[in-house]
């Protein structure tokens, strides 16, 4: 039923190391950019913050798609 991670070759860890790695550093860049912008309101902010902490890699791409563009640089 679960999975022997020991059976795990070494470039079978890279594979997976290098996909967290990548989501993790895409969700860290979507709470930067959201701290770095200005929103409407503080509310805006931080529900766009909420969101890309809160559920990582589809709350980062909701924002990239929909949020970003609402805000602006400081």
């Amino acid at each position: 039923m679960f999975a022997d991670f020991t059976a795990l070759t070494p470039t079978q860890w890279a594979i997976v190391l290098i996909a967290v790695g990548a989501c993790f550093s895409f969700s860290a860049w979507s709470i930067l950019d959201v701290w770095k912008r200005h929103f409407e309101s503080s509310a805006e902010k931080s529900l766009w913050m909420q969101i890309c902490i809160f559920i990582p890699i589809l709350g980062a791409l909701t924002y990239l798609f929909l949020g970003r563009k609402r805000g602006s640089l400081q």
